[in-house]
């Protein structure tokens, strides 16, 4: 059976390869909205897998845990710390990580930049594309940070590629998961389209050389200004600060490219058997002007998992902005509440 769909390898479909998956960042997470907790998270290093991933936990590890991935190029930042204290004020403890690639996690630097055109070709003949790691295998990556933190099972929220890595985790390791909460995510079934709202995107160029930090920067603010949603707007100072903290911390461009060729196979790939063995609480969230993950691809997902439940959030983009922490988190809370 195929489980790779055949994309048309065009000019204007391997440019739109290019700006969706350099889109990177979905969060800009120095905004601080509200109240916000003054403790400091606990920052680690953990050994998993032959790697190195580095995390941040949030309120006390003798609480029920909620772990959070991030998705494409995004760093453990993606998922603002007013989210982060926010659910762990309501008794839980929370980590978010670097994925391998990104942050200050192992980098996979001696594996090279994908060949695109053999990545094309295996898709097109249904063969294991050329990539150096896959979605499942950042999938086992989260399940190996549990065991490494000696947590036993968590609830997964993940968005973006970081909901698709959730689902893997999900499926291929119930026994480490309590509930799923899959945020603007897709990767049920084959055929959907790679870019939702392409027009929301023209105007953000291709990438540059890897030395122009400067140009990378703007790329981003750009990016993030074009992907963000009407219904909650972020100003471009703001998010222009949260960019160039994250380039402070990590700038490594190079990760962006092997995770964004995981994360297209990964969107192309039919898991609907997969997706129909989930059993645990699942809550699919969506927003109405996401440009990038069509919405017919997010409710794709929550009709194949018979536990799902589907929540559209209006005005929500491609961004988990800090005016929508709150919001999300007791999304979050409720699906998390409904677990054993």
């Amino acid at each position: 059976m195929s489980l790779i769909n055949k994309p048309k390898q065009s000019g204007s479909m391997k440019r739109g390869l290019i700006v969706t998956l350099t889109v990177g960042l979905m969060s800009c997470s120095t905004l601080k909205p509200g109240r916000q907790a003054t403790s400091q998270p606990a920052v680690g290093l953990a050994n998993v897998n032959g790697i190195t991933l580095a995390y941040e936990r949030f309120g006390s590890p003798k609480n029920e845990a909620i772990l959070l991935i991030a998705g494409t190029n995004s760093q453990l930042t993606a998922w603002p710390a007013s989210l982060c204290h926010y659910l762990a004020q309501q008794g839980y403890q929370v980590i978010r990580f670097d994925n391998r690639d990104v942050g200050l996690s192992t980098k996979f630097t001696q594996a090279g930049l994908p060949d695109w055109a053999a990545i094309g070709r295996a898709m097109q003949t249904n063969k294991p594309p050329p990539l150096p790691y896959t979605l499942d295998d950042m999938a086992d990556d989260a399940a190996g940070l549990l065991g490494a933190l000696a947590i036993r099972k968590a609830h997964v929220v993940g968005a973006s590629m970081g909901g698709m890595i959730a689902q893997r985790l999900t499926y291929n390791h119930p026994q480490r998961v309590l509930t799923l909460t899959s945020i603007m995510a897709g990767g049920g079934k084959a055929g959907f389209p790679l870019i939702a709202k392409p027009a929301a995107l023209r105007g953000i160029p291709v990438p540059g050389p890897n030395v122009d930090t400067a140009a990378y920067i703007r790329r981003e603010v750009k990016s993030l200004l074009a992907i963000g949603g009407m219904g909650y707007p972020i100003d471009s100072l703001s998010i222009q600060t949260a960019v160039e903290q994250d380039v402070r911390r990590s700038y490594y461009p190079d990760g962006l490219s092997r995770q964004g060729a995981a994360s297209l196979v990964a969107f192309h790939a039919g898991r609907t058997r997969q997706l129909q063995t989930i059993r645990v609480p699942t809550l699919v969230i969506h927003g109405s002007e996401d440009p990038l993950v069509t919405l017919d691809a997010g409710r794709d997902v929550a009709s194949n998992v018979p536990t799902a439940h589907f929540v559209l959030v209006e005005g929500m983009g491609h961004l988990i902005s800090p005016s929508l922490t709150t919001k999300l988190a007791d999304l979050i809370l409720r699906n998390v509440r409904k677990g054993p």
